[in-house]
């Protein structure tokens, strides 16, 4: 993913950030830390540096200043259709010839395992 990337001056967590302004619209910054489980801290690292390229506005919200809405530019709607299709390519590689069964139940044992890691980090019993 790196590799195929690094041309557009693109990292894998930046690329996840377009991926979820392009495909589910405008998204507070919280909640993509959130979604990414990357710290407060790195997010706004990679935002600022998305923001500079020109890929992301931050539009400030006016009930909450401190709340930041990210959306994408024109520039980065632009980018974002130059770039190959990885969603496509990496699916293709990790599974091309894997049963849809195969790949159903590891999604199924990975969404559980995750549920009760989440469950353990709050301190939640675990089923």
């Amino acid at each position: 993913m790196e590799a195929m990337l690094r041309p557009s001056g693109l990292g894998s967590t930046q690329w996840y950030i377009l991926h979820q302004l392009v495909h589910h619209g405008p998204t507070m910054q919280r909640d993509l830390g959130r979604l990414l489980q990357i710290e407060r801290s790195t997010l706004t690292v990679i935002v600022r540096a998305l923001v500079r390229k020109g890929w992301v506005e931050q539009v400030i919200d006016e009930a909450d200043q401190r709340r930041k809405l990210l959306r994408m530019t024109v520039t980065g709607m632009e980018l974002w259709d130059t770039l190959p299709e990885l969603s496509t390519v990496i699916n293709e590689t990790a599974f091309g010839g894997v049963s849809d069964a195969d790949i159903e139940a590891a999604v199924r044992v990975l969404r559980l395992a995750t549920e009760r890691l989440d469950a353990f980090t709050k301190g939640e019993r675990i089923p």
